[in-house]
């Protein structure tokens, strides 16, 4: 339980600050496919790939008794207070949680809200509020839908939020209702407007963005006049050139990242913004990538100071989100069904959904602790060495001497002598899911160092004990050495193997405290290659 979490969160300058005064950096998961089901995260085809789809679907099968019974046990036990236990338990400190407007709203006018959804997002706002996890309500869904796309339940692939006036006043209403039913709970952080408006294709509307955001901030602000503002940019919440004037004093801005390069050159025009606006910033969205990536990108906001969410908390079938649900036998009846197969008899329907009602609480997933301990770096993780301090030379990497500049793409500003294991002419960054699971050197990417060089590497404890490295180095002439050291504490020298990939052990004896702790490694002699390092 943390200890930050305490009273409403406020925007002071680039940092947020709790009631106490005390600066807080949020540290969450996204519930994604909970009120917004992905199909993705369904493993269903196009078919099935937002939510009316797979209504559709569970209708056609069972019927729409039994269907609305699916639905009702599908929001009881796909997140119950379990998962906010161990979500609290494991040191986050924040979730955000993906409203879909047809939960909480009848899809006709006048405006009908429905008591049954916001009681969904009460119950979760009380557990949350019990275990310490501030809340962010994020409109994933927006009524019309802002994206034109699967993620917000688009019906016709349009962004009809910005096409028709009904969803910009349902929109604008949704949000007053929001704020004035949680104007008092401070556990909720603040209120994300708008999940990831406009993709690029449909960047024509891009000037209507702002000009919601400031109706829908009146909305709010007559109502409730304490809780954050939280804005995302354009294409996926990327694109920040939207954002003209600072529209509310207690704002925070919201960005997402996948699948590109964990450096600062990927992020340096939101830590700009950051500095002309002069208000803290979010990674609101970010994962679905593999473990390695995590232990860079999740540290790279921490050595920035930037709020973070990992997307996902759970889905099917999967090792790069924390809880796996297992796939019912049978499941693939319901994929081939979508694709146009033969459709199961409503008896074999149910028995395949019901299993998959089963396999929705934590304790029936598969838990995956590995993913975790790369979102906070600690033991036991696997840090690729490309992935050391962002805080930049002095701090997070240092020089010896004259050095080869190389510009790969990947961490150009950050000095380093990175190269390939490939050394392929066409070799770029992977940082797919995938890449390197299940590891192949010849995949990877490592630091050439010379003597004199040194890396740093910070990494944190959830409880006091001694630390195991393993490190996977070689070097290039004999007598190379590295030297290592635990908070400036010597625990030994590694000598690498000539030519060859070796891994080599150093314990330190010392009973580490609970909390951040430092690893530098430094050539001590020779010149030495350096792949990954692991604690344990």
């Amino acid at each position: 339980m943390s200890k930050d979490v305490q009273g409403f969160l406020k925007a002071v300058g680039r940092k947020l600050v709790n009631e106490a005064g005390r600066e807080v950096r949020l540290r969450g998961v996204g519930f994604g496919s909970w009120m917004l089901p992905e199909g993705y995260m369904w493993r269903f085809p196009n078919a099935g790939d937002r939510p009316r789809r797979i209504e559709a679907m569970v209708r056609e099968l069972i019927g729409e008794e039994k269907a609305e019974r699916f639905w009702s046990l599908y929001y009881e036990r796909y997140i119950a207070e379990t998962d906010i236990a161990r979500i609290a338990q494991e040191g986050f400190n924040s979730v955000r949680l993906p409203v879909h407007w047809r939960v909480l709203m009848e899809e006709r006018e006048p405006v009908v809200f429905k008591e049954n959804g916001f009681r969904i997002l009460d119950q979760v706002i009380a557990w949350c509020r019990e275990h310490r996890l501030y809340v962010v309500l994020d409109l994933h869904g927006a009524p019309g839908g802002q994206t034109g796309t699967n993620i917000d339940d688009s019906e016709r692939d349009l962004p009809e939020l910005f096409t028709d006036e009904r969803n910009r006043r349902l929109t604008i209403e949704l949000w007053r209702k929001l704020a004035k039913r949680y104007k008092d709970e401070w556990i909720v952080a603040g209120y994300d407007l708008l999940n990831e408006p406009l993709p690029d294709w449909f960047a024509k509307y891009n000037p209507l963005v702002m000009p919601l955001y400031r109706d829908i901030i009146q909305a709010i602000r007559e109502e409730d006049s304490r809780h954050m503002i939280i804005l995302e940019g354009a294409h996926w919440a990327t694109d920040w050139t939207i954002f003209d004037d600072r529209p509310d004093d207690n704002l925070m801005l919201q960005f997402h990242k996948y699948w590109n390069n964990p450096d600062t050159e990927s992020i340096r025009k939101f830590l700009d913004k950051r500095d002309e606006w002069n208000v803290p910033i979010y990674m609101g969205e970010g994962g679905e990538n593999n473990k390695d990536w995590y232990a860079g990108a999740f540290r790279l906001y921490e050595d920035h100071d930037i709020s973070w969410n990992f997307w996902t908390w759970k889905k099917m079938d999967t090792d790069n989100s924390p809880c796996s649900i297992r796939k019912p036998e049978g499941w693939e009846k319901l994929v081939a069904y979508l694709e146009g197969g033969e459709k199961p008899s409503p008896d074999t329907a149910e028995r395949i959904l019901w299993t998959y009602l089963d396999n929705l609480p934590i304790e029936a997933c598969d838990y995956h602790p590995a993913v975790v301990n790369a979102l906070f770096r600690r033991p036991s993780v696997r840090i690729p060495a490309i992935f050391y301090g962002y805080k930049g030379e002095g701090d997070g990497f240092g020089f010896g001497g004259k050095r080869e500049t190389r510009t790969i793409g990947f961490r150009d500003t950050d000095g380093t002598d990175i190269r390939f294991a490939s050394e392929t002419e066409d070799a770029t960054p992977n940082f797919q899911h995938g890449g390197g699971e299940p590891w192949q050197e010849k995949d990877w990417m490592y630091v050439h160092l010379e003597q004199g060089d040194w890396l740093a590497y910070t990494f944190e404890t959830e409880k006091t004990h001694s630390i195991g490295v393993d490190i996977r180095a070689s070097s290039t002439v004999n007598g190379s050495r590295l030297a290592v050291t635990v908070d400036g504490a010597a625990i030994g020298a590694a000598a690498p193997s000539p030519a060859v990939w070796t891994t080599v052990t150093l314990t330190d004896a010392r009973l580490l405290t609970i909390g951040h702790h430092r690893i530098e490694i430094k050539a001590e002699a020779g010149t030495v290659d350096l792949m990954w390092l692991q604690l344990h």
